[in-house]
């Protein structure tokens, strides 16, 4: 079982940064995979990154490539960097966790994942 707090989000202006963080409680976070996804009002939760458990591996969505940077350091951490905000990026970001044991493993699907986190506001000001 792991629990998943997201933090970090806040109101920013276009063109600024916010750092999103993820705290996962539970054994063996070393083992699992994270991906972070958005939901944005009247719109599907989408994709947004997600990094495998041994942090080797890392995909992006089209629309965040270039901006966004997901990471870990594995003391129970996952992080979202993201740079060059756009109004488009305001939404409900939300952190996601499976257990995997291959060390590459990683999906950009939400039905792949099993715990999730109660999701953080970011707010972009055009």
């Amino acid at each position: 079982q792991v629990q998943l707090v997201e933090s970090g989000g806040g109101l920013v202006q276009a063109g600024g940064s916010l750092r999103l963080s993820c705290a996962a409680s539970g054994r063996t976070f070393g083992s699992y995979a994270m991906g972070w996804f958005r939901q944005a009002p009247g719109k599907e939760r989408e994709f947004v990154a997600a990094i495998s458990w041994s942090g080797g591996i890392t995909n992006s969505a089209d629309s965040v490539k270039g901006r966004f940077t997901i990471s870990r350091d594995n003391a129970k951490k996952v992080y979202l960097q993201m740079n060059s905000l756009k109004a488009e990026d305001t939404a409900v970001y939300y952190c996601a966790a499976v257990m995997k044991y291959s060390s590459s493993w990683y999906s950009s699907s939400s039905d792949d994942y099993d715990y999730w986190g109660q999701g953080t506001q970011v707010t972009v000001s055009s």
